[in-house]
């Protein structure tokens, strides 16, 4: 996992979909406050938390982490 990207990818994606970190976070079950951290790399988001993420952007964990450049697998 590189974490640079994976946070810039995450902040990426919310704002490619024009989405606030108060959004997410409701999506996510958090509050903004913790979201934040989260995506300003402060503290690391639990995977089950990870995967909500893939969901809401439609992405796969690869991509999300920096393994792949590819957003979703097989398309």
């Amino acid at each position: 996992m590189n974490k640079e990207i994976m946070l810039r990818r995450m902040c990426d994606l919310r704002e490619d979909h024009d989405y606030t970190q108060r959004y997410v976070a409701y999506k996510l079950g958090i509050d903004q406050r913790t979201y934040s951290i989260y995506e300003t790399g402060k503290r690391k988001m639990p995977v089950h938390k990870l995967y909500k993420l893939c969901e809401l952007y439609g992405v796969s964990m690869d991509y999300l982490v920096g393994r792949s450049s590819k957003k979703n697998v097989g398309r």
